[in-house]
């Protein structure tokens, strides 16, 4: 019925000019209802687009367009500049007569890696496991000058190595030195080096994670805050540096985690460059550099655990599983676990110290121990520990560090 004397209305308005004397369903003035329809439907034939044109959707697309090519123009002029300014600093490195089975591109009796200047007087930093146990140094520079090299520090601890050329006659770049604690996941990488014996080479990508904790390869303690990358790191590129968006080394490339094949699979590591500010100068000064040492092996309390023990779920800290025979924790009282044999059958044993703050700092596991070790303390410090005994209270003991040994008794 409303279609109908609507379609009626509309003849009388198209001829009179005017329809007032209908109503619709609802009472309501057929001339208003038909005003509003109208109007709508007008407004519905009525495009106010503008109309398009072509030549300014083109200019606005190739606006565009330059815009992105700026932006990636601008990122191969960053690498470019990072590449130029630290190449000449960068030397590879050739050790004949290795004795470390993890020297890089090794062959029986030579290893080769990456390394990078250190200082003016003819310091060059590089891996451990690079030059371990070598009875020839030569190390290549950017512009083909070679040069014999002498080992004038080690630390298996960290997998660094100092080396020490006659700076005569050849010009040294010292790279820029940054400062990890400032790093972040999502950060742009850049690692330069000498993969699979191709010179100065660049490869590029983004911090993977930090705080790792990893083992150092040749001895039973671990390096920790290591920094993991996927800057496509290989054979080759042991020793040189992982540096940030301004071309500061935040890292030093040290491991790789493949397949089986030797190669990269996107996860790589580097020492962080704030462990190598505490121990390059001691190799160079002293020829060794010696680690605060506890004496401790320890795990994570987990909140299974923690209940089992009659704590709160949400206690954290390390629960001290080894003590070593003598060490600075056994002199100071810490108790080991009661049956270390008895985490072989997933069990929890009982009667070990825990671990919950260190100097005030809080430990949430074994990894924030070891990093608090490593790069706040040194021998002959005293430390304050919190623990929670094997009675279940909270004490703190202070404990004299001794010196790290080479090997654990």
């Amino acid at each position: 019925m409303r279609l109908l004397v609507s379609a009626t209305c509309l003849l009388i308005l198209l001829l009179n000019g005017a329809c007032t004397d209908q109503l619709d369903d609802t009472n309501t003035p057929i001339n208003s209802t038909l005003n509003t329809e109208v109007a709508a439907d007008a407004d519905a034939l009525i495009d106010t687009t503008p109309p398009s044109d072509p030549i300014i959707d083109a200019a606005a697309e190739a606006s565009q367009a330059h815009s992105a090519i700026d932006i990636v123009k601008a990122h191969e002029l960053v690498m470019r500049s990072i590449y130029t300014e630290v190449t000449p600093s960068v030397v590879h490195i050739l050790a004949i007569g290795t004795s470390v089975g993890g020297s890089d591109w090794m062959t029986p009796s030579q290893g080769e890696g990456s390394g990078f200047v250190w200082d003016l007087d003819g310091h060059i930093v590089t891996n451990y496991h690079v030059v371990a146990g070598a009875q020839e140094v030569v190390v290549t520079f950017w512009n083909g000058n070679q040069l014999d090299a002498t080992v004038v520090g080690e630390d298996p601890f960290s997998d660094l190595a100092v080396l020490n050329v006659d700076p005569t006659g050849t010009p040294l770049l010292p790279v820029k030195l940054g400062d990890d604690d400032s790093v972040q996941v999502g950060d742009f990488a850049l690692a330069i080096g000498h993969p699979f014996r191709q010179k100065h080479t660049m490869t590029s990508g983004i911090i993977s994670a930090i705080g790792r904790t990893r083992p150092s390869g040749t001895t039973q303690f671990s390096i920790p805050d290591v920094i993991q990358t996927d800057a496509p790191i290989n054979p080759g590129n042991s020793g040189g540096p992982l540096l940030n968006r301004i071309g500061e080394v935040v890292g030093i490339n040290t491991q790789i985690i493949s397949s089986g094949t030797g190669a990269n699979s996107g996860i790589g590591f580097a020492v962080p460059i704030n462990i190598a500010k505490r121990v390059i100068p001691g190799l160079i000064a002293d020829q060794e550099y010696e680690y605060g040492w506890l004496g401790i092996t320890g795990i994570n309390l987990t909140p299974r655990h923690a209940e089992q023990l009659g704590l709160p779920a949400i206690t954290q800290g390390v629960y001290v599983h080894q003590i070593v025979e003598p060490s600075p924790a056994e002199k100071a009282g810490l108790l080991p676990s009661a049956s270390p044999d008895d985490y072989a059958n997933k069990q929890f044993p009982e009667g070990g110290s825990i671990i919950v703050s260190i100097n005030d700092q809080p430990v949430i596991g074994m990894d924030d121990l070891i990093s608090y070790l490593v790069r706040l303390t040194q021998p002959g410090d005293v430390i304050s520990l919190q623990i929670i005994d094997n009675r279940g209270n909270e004490t703190s003991v202070e404990i004299e560090l001794g010196v790290r040994p080479k090997v654990l008794p």
